[in-house]
């Protein structure tokens, strides 16, 4: 048997709120909303138990500190994909470059990170 990956859940203090962004960042929709307490991101089409769901969950107290734990993504234009998640209300915090990868560390609208890199910079 074993486990599978469910999904990613972010707590934050406006669940439909901040759906708003990421349905946008990733091109997901909404899947299921359970009264604005915790709401189900699908790409779209995609079902719950078969596509990993990106979840939003309520909580009262606001973000402090750093992430633990935070989404990366990948793709093969950084700088097109970064201004792109900036417009739709993200923040650039730092970027990074190592040899052959390089990384953008930005903010959702509630202050969680998560990062965008490219193997080309």
């Amino acid at each position: 048997m074993g486990i599978q990956m469910g999904g990613i859940t972010i707590d934050c203090p406006e669940p439909r709120k901040l759906a708003e962004f990421w349905a946008a960042a990733l091109d997901y929709e909404v899947d299921t909303d359970h009264e604005g307490y915790f709401i189900a991101l699908l790409p779209k089409g995609g079902k719950l138990g078969e596509s990993v769901y990106v979840g939003l969950q309520k909580v009262d107290e606001p973000k402090a500190g750093k992430n633990r734990v935070h989404l990366d993504f990948h793709t093969e234009d950084r700088p097109a994909e970064v201004a792109r998640l900036v417009e739709l209300g993200a923040t650039v915090l730092d970027e990074q470059v190592i040899p052959g990868l390089t990384w953008t560390v930005l903010a959702d609208p509630e202050g969680n990170e998560f990062c965008v890199g490219s193997a080309n910079g």
